[in-house]
């Protein structure tokens, strides 16, 4: 059998129980849910940070955010950092991108062009025709709620750019002539606010079958500084459950709109004989409060589930071994790089914590992670971690403008910190203020971390985070340094010693340099070198 190909379908701000087949009555993702039925869907599937860009940057390259660098969004993967796009084009790919992945600079072209063979830029219109923000200083006006979108279209479809990548996805499935095996990755925009969508999809949802909605928190509750101020800052506490069901529906549809194009790609696999010699993910790089704890969108330091939970389906090739189904295993989206190459047959090209579900896929019993965990916010020091919007844009017209004023503050709200979540509990470590501890059978509304019944858990689930911390702190590159050779230590001699070496003096330091402290020491009496003049260097 030819090299499987891989399609990945990346919504952005996508929560898992936001699909039917995992417990939302009032969603319409049929095509999902399909898709679950003939592969795996992991019901406890959890991204490693809770904004775009460094969950992008972490599942792409089987990293944690800490381990290179990426907490923030304005850092996306550095200049020549290993990473799945990479690796795959050098094992005979052909990599295929949406114009749209928060991860690669795309200005850095030759970088770039070593990662993605065919990025497909076209775009749909700039603006679509909604309800509208509302009036500055009323309630709606940060809430990222625009309503209804018009259409021109007979289809009842804005041709935005999710509608524009899909079919551009579709177009190069069905035009494969399967020379190489692909690597298509179809990153899109919805269900990431505003909230807004067509009305053919808002009439999917029936809005009596929605989930009860997270209340606001109260100070007993013991809750993280960043979510009392974000949900003040926000100002949309008071304003009606009505308006709040107006959110949750329009997710929803969005999600439904989602998954009408990830209908229309399957369909092009299976109409082209692709589709069993297709390894299919489906998942998210984070989630979305949609009004729980009377927050829209989302925050970069808090880890509810309805922010770290994500949805995770995976169809594999055919002649993979497959128990189907939801599967509820804790797994993390790290686990999509290990597997992903696992399908290719190609080794990773620099260390990785991902691991490959294939043996977890072919038998829900098989454990894969005894916790899961998610990280973000930032050091008091760290100011260039804050987000910034230029001023000539207006940073208090910009809906995320009460986020922004929150990072920047040097009052704690932006605390760096880590949740460690097994399947019973949540702990989560906070360097300025409480820690957080939930049970989880409890929900996540009490903060129990001054609880003395659960202090030997929460001893343990430190303990455990600390040895995670120090096995995926930091990671040594494959290739060794080039740069380490005899003409190091010459090149330092040459550097700081007063005089420039004879080329004799060069050879019997190449024959000698296993004892070179001794000969340096030496030279150092032979040509009475001022040590004292050199002993910064």
């Amino acid at each position: 059998m030819a090299r499987p190909n891989i399609l990945v379908i990346n919504p952005d701000q996508m929560r898992a129980d936001a699909l039917h087949h995992l417990g939302c009555e009032a969603a319409y993702t049929p095509y999902m849910d399909a898709l679950a039925e003939d592969g795996v869907s992991y019901r406890y599937a959890f991204c490693q940070n809770p904004v775009c860009v460094p969950s992008r940057c972490s599942f792409t390259t089987g990293t944690y955010p800490h381990t290179n660098g990426h907490r923030t969004m304005g850092h996306l993967l550095h200049d020549g950092e290993k990473n799945i796009f990479q690796l795959l084009k050098n094992n005979g790919y052909y990599v295929w991108s949406s114009a749209r992945g928060d991860c690669l600079a795309g200005q850095d072209k030759e970088w770039y062009k070593k990662c993605i063979t065919t990025v497909y830029g076209k775009n749909g219109p700039e603006s679509m025709k909604d309800e509208g923000r509302g009036e500055p200083g009323s309630q709606r006006y940060f809430s990222f709620y625009r309503g209804v979108v018009e259409s021109d279209h007979e289809d009842g479809l804005c041709h935005d750019n999710d509608y524009q990548w899909s079919l551009g996805c579709e177009e190069f499935i069905r035009n494969n002539k399967g020379d190489k095996p692909f690597f298509a990755f179809l990153a899109l925009n919805a269900p990431h606010p505003p909230y807004r969508c067509e009305q053919r999809f808002l009439d999917l949802i029936d809005e009596t079958k929605l989930q009860k909605r997270i209340g606001t928190s109260k100070p007993e509750n013991n809750k993280p500084s960043a979510e009392y101020a974000l949900c003040q800052d926000l100002g949309i506490d008071g304003w009606g459950e009505e308006n709040f069901v107006k959110i949750r529906k329009t997710y929803l549809a969005m999600c439904a709109k989602i998954d009408n194009y990830i209908g229309q790609v399957i369909k092009a696999l299976k109409d082209s004989g692709q589709y069993d010699n297709t390894a299919i993910f489906i998942f998210s790089d984070h989630g979305d409060f949609t009004g729980d704890y009377s927050i829209p969108e989302k925050a970069q330091n808090l880890y509810y589930d309805c922010l770290s939970n994500v949805p995770l389906i995976i169809k594999p090739p055919k002649d993979w071994k497959i128990e189907k189904g939801v599967n509820n295993n804790l797994v993390e989206l790290i686990d999509f790089y290990a597997t992903a190459i696992d399908v290719a047959g190609v080794e990773s090209d620099h260390t990785h914590f991902g691991i490959s579900l294939k043996e977890s896929i072919a038998d829900k019993s098989k454990e894969v992670r005894e916790f899961v965990t998610c990280e973000g916010g930032r050091l008091m020091s760290e100011t260039h971690c804050m987000e910034q919007v230029e001023e000539s844009f207006g940073i208090e017209a910009n809906e995320y403008a009460p986020r922004i004023h929150i990072q920047q503050r040097q009052t704690g709200e932006h605390t760096k910190s880590t949740m460690l979540r097994t399947k019973d509990y949540k702990y989560v470590m906070r360097l300025y203020e409480d820690d957080e501890f939930y049970v989880l059978k409890d929900g996540e509304i009490n903060n129990e971390i001054n609880n003395p019944e659960y202090a030997d858990i929460i001893q343990d689930m430190k303990n455990k985070m600390l040895k995670w911390y120090m096995e995926t702190c930091d990671i040594v590159p494959f290739e060794q340094d080039a740069r380490f050779t005899d003409d190091f230590y010459l090149a330092s001699l040459d550097t700081y010693a007063p005089i420039k070496l004879s080329g004799v003096m060069r050879v019997l330091m190449k024959l000698t340099h296993s004892d070179f402290g001794t000969l340096s020491s030496k030279l150092i009496k032979l040509f009475r070198i001022d040590t004292n003049k050199y002993s910064n260097k």
